[in-house]
């Protein structure tokens, strides 16, 4: 089944259950705050809830560039077979938590475990993809995400109508079970190949040759801040969202953590598939057509931030929440694919690796941070600002990213 013509789209479908798994187990922990507080009494306060995300987040980040560098080297069909096995196992471990110490311990072998997916599976998709369907590719996978974001958010209902430990422990079999699966299934695609960039190749082959040739490249030290600039209201969103729209809302957070991923997800999910074919096509005829496109999609987030920050009413927050997962979406189904524009085939992982760990540190800093901000009461003030650090990043991306290959080649070896 490999070599048929239909493979690459069978990866995406594959690893989109991944995704979703990858994002549904992480998610909802946002959503059952009120549950878990009444058996873990640390959990009332948001501060220290905060801190129980932003450990994932820091964990992850630290881990990503180590996991990027591996999936250069190594399978990533067992990459992803392992790291969905480990993060599934320690989610229906979750549900047998009793105290803030096991979550917070579970939390962060959870980053570790999960790093090991993203760089892995994107730069698989890449491979099986070329140019003119890579961004589609991408962002169908995206959806995953974004589905399993959705799903999150039904955390709080699962344990508002049975138990948070009920919640934690069904969705955690479940991929320890698509595990399985996959070793079946999912197949890896290597090409022997060397980079042809202009960029002078530090000696040595070890793990972290391609470090050296990406911190040379100045494109990519863009890349590296255009990534984890709008990481900060993204993460941001994905973290505190149900908590601002039950807060502006005045709605329960059973209510508040389905009706805000449900809106985040379908528009993002609209976002990365008009998106992707958008820059699929606009690539073809401009070779910013990718830059633009994630620029179109950064520019809706910032008027967005403004309403969801501010808005009391269901349209305006609603409505704000939407445009930015259409925004965020476009610009989420671009990265790698803007990324293979500037970094050889053999070095994505490492690159996605390094560019996700500075989205990641950025989320966790923002995840703390908006944990202060909402213990002052001022959660929906910071969303809005964060609308001023999103034209940063959209400046500067316009201005420094200027590719001169709609795919970076490689020679044969």
């Amino acid at each position: 089944m490999q070599h048929k013509k239909y493979y690459p789209w069978v990866v995406v479908a594959l690893l989109w259950v991944v995704a979703l798994l990858n994002y549904m187990d992480r998610q909802m922990l946002s959503t059952m705050k009120p549950s878990m507080q009444v058996d873990i009494s640390e959990l009332e306060s948001a501060t220290n809830f905060g801190r129980l995300m932003a450990v994932f987040l820091w964990i992850y980040g630290f881990t990503s560039p180590v996991a990027g560098m591996v999936a250069d080297r190594f399978n990533r069909k067992w990459l992803i077979v392992i790291s969905l096995f480990v993060w599934s196992a320690v989610t229906y471990a979750m549900g047998f938590a009793n105290t803030f110490n096991e979550l917070y311990v579970l939390r962060a072998i959870m980053g570790v475990s999960e790093a090991l997916y993203i760089p892995a599976g994107l730069s698989l998709i890449a491979d099986f993809h070329s140019a003119k369907t890579r961004s589609l590719a991408v962002g169908i996978h995206m959806t995953g995400l974004y589905m399993g974001q959705a799903l999150g958010g039904f955390g709080a209902t699962i344990a508002d109508e049975y138990s948070w430990t009920t919640a934690f422990q069904t969705f955690g079999l479940v991929g320890i079970v698509y595990a399985l699966v996959l070793v079946f299934l999912l197949r890896e695609q290597k090409t022997a190949t060397v980079a042809t960039d202009s960029i002078t190749t530090p000696s040595g082959n070890g793990l972290f040759k391609g470090l050296g040739i990406l911190f040379a490249n100045i494109s990519f030290w863009i890349l590296l801040f255009y990534f984890a600039i709008p990481s900060l209201p993204g993460w941001g969103v994905k973290n505190w969202l149900p908590t601002l729209f039950a807060q502006n809302l005045d709605i329960d957070m059973a209510t508040a953590g389905p009706l805000s991923t449900i809106t985040i997800a379908a528009s993002s999910f609209l976002g990365v598939i008009f998106g992707g074919i958008l820059s699929d096509r606009w690539v073809q005829r401009n070779l910013r057509g990718r830059i633009y496109t994630s620029a179109i999609g950064l520019s809706l987030t910032i008027p967005a931030l403004l309403l969801v920050g501010f808005g009391s009413t269901m349209l305006h927050v609603v409505g704000a929440a939407f445009c930015f997962g259409f925004g965020y979406g476009m610009f989420d189904a671009n990265n790698m694919p803007i990324l293979c524009q500037f970094v050889a085939a053999r070095y994505r992982a490492t690159a996605y690796g390094l560019m996700n760990m500075t989205g990641v540190f950025a989320g966790a800093f923002i995840t703390d941070l908006l944990g202060k901000s909402t213990d002052a009461g001022n959660l929906g003030k910071d969303f809005a600002m964060l609308a001023g650090v999103v034209l940063v990043a959209l400046i500067i991306q316009l201005y420094g990213l200027r590719p001169k290959a709609a795919d970076f080649k490689e020679m044969p070896v």
